[in-house]
């Protein structure tokens, strides 16, 4: 099950960036075995200035055709480590070729786009900046991947 990461906003070279690519590389090989992955990442501008609807209009497009869409909200449903490693399973289990999480921008996701996912996802209660929330993301990848694999890198 390919793994898309579609979000808001250009993340350029700095501590974030090199946070993201190495969690991603970390997935990419705990994963693969599992079938999971590879990871791809689809960044998304609105140079139109059509606010929250054009971000939503961009990142439906980058994300491909019969995905499970999950939104990164913070009015989703949050999970333990383990109880996402399990809808990670789920989903690759239950059919899912692709997988495209959603991150909004600023202001989040477009009402209307986040009504057509099939999943709701949040980080915890409090509210993360939306170039943050992508290597938190990455992190959580891989560790239900290592958790999927019996690695000992989750400790519970």
């Amino acid at each position: 099950m390919r793994v898309h990461l579609c979000a808001v906003g250009r993340l350029r070279a700095g501590p974030e960036r090199d946070l993201l690519d190495d969690y991603l590389k970390r997935f990419d090989r705990t994963g693969r075995p599992l079938g999971l992955g590879p990871p791809q990442e689809h960044q998304v501008e609105d140079k139109r200035g059509g606010g929250m609807a054009g971000e939503g209009a961009l990142l439906a497009r980058a994300c491909p055709e019969g995905a499970v869409r999950v939104a990164l909200d913070e009015r989703g449903r949050t999970l333990d480590s383990p109880g996402f490693a399990q809808c990670l399973a789920d989903w690759r289990d239950g059919g899912a070729s692709d997988l495209a999480f959603l991150i909004g921008g600023a202001d989040g996701l477009d009402h209307d786009l986040r009504a057509r996912t099939d999943f709701s996802l949040s980080l915890g209660a409090m509210v993360w900046p939306h170039l943050l929330v992508r290597v938190m993301l990455a992190e959580q990848l891989y560790r239900a991947a290592s958790i999927l694999a019996g690695s000992p890198y989750h400790r519970a």
